[in-house]
């Protein structure tokens, strides 16, 4: 008898943690608009494969690293003209909202040399996020990045929940707007 309530309540939690997942997500969803229309929320969110990635200073890194936070997730390279672009807008992103709740992360994948990578953020003014290396693609192959620059969203468990494909502008009032209902869901 012990067993059957501990199972029904086991699946009772699960349910309820779900439709909070599902509550925020459609939160976030509702508040979509400009660029964010191109963000697209997934029915169930996605592990993400466990794959090393490197710093700057060749030291591994994970994406485990910022468990606990919603993450803004941009894949791409110094040759990419869109990717410079939108760079600038993820700094002040991650200038201003990045903290205990939200981490803005990037990954360069392919062969961005470390010289190459630090003259574009430096020529970008660039100087609040993190870049992450992915030398031989092997996430980006992985999570079926097909072009550059994609975003993808992570919760706080690490899993993906939405992309967007090509730029955006990461700063704008829609951004926060979308972020901030995914934030403020937990």
């Amino acid at each position: 008898m012990l067993r059957l309530v501990g199972a029904v309540l086991y699946t009772a939690l699960m349910f309820g943690a779900n439709g909070v997942a599902a509550q925020t997500l459609a939160a976030a969803d509702a508040a979509r608009d400009g660029d964010m229309r191109k963000l697209g929320f997934h029915a169930e969110a996605r592990e993400l494969p466990e794959v090393e990635l490197l710093g700057l200073d060749d030291s591994p890194r994970s994406l485990s690293d910022y468990k606990g936070k919603w993450v803004v997730l941009n894949f791409w390279a110094t040759w990419c003209p869109p990717c410079r672009k939108e760079m600038p807008g993820l700094d002040r992103l991650e200038a201003e909202l990045g903290g205990d709740a939200l981490a803005v992360v990037t990954v360069a994948t392919g062969r961005n040399a470390v010289p190459a990578i630090e003259k574009f953020f430096a020529s970008a003014g660039v100087t609040h996020l993190p870049a992450l290396r992915d030398p031989t693609s092997e996430l980006a192959r992985n999570m079926g990045i097909m072009g550059l620059p994609v975003t993808v969203i992570l919760n706080p468990e690490g899993a993906e929940v939405g992309r967007l494909i090509g730029d955006a502008e990461w700063d704008s009032p829609e951004a926060r707007a979308v972020l901030g209902a995914l934030m403020a869901g937990g």
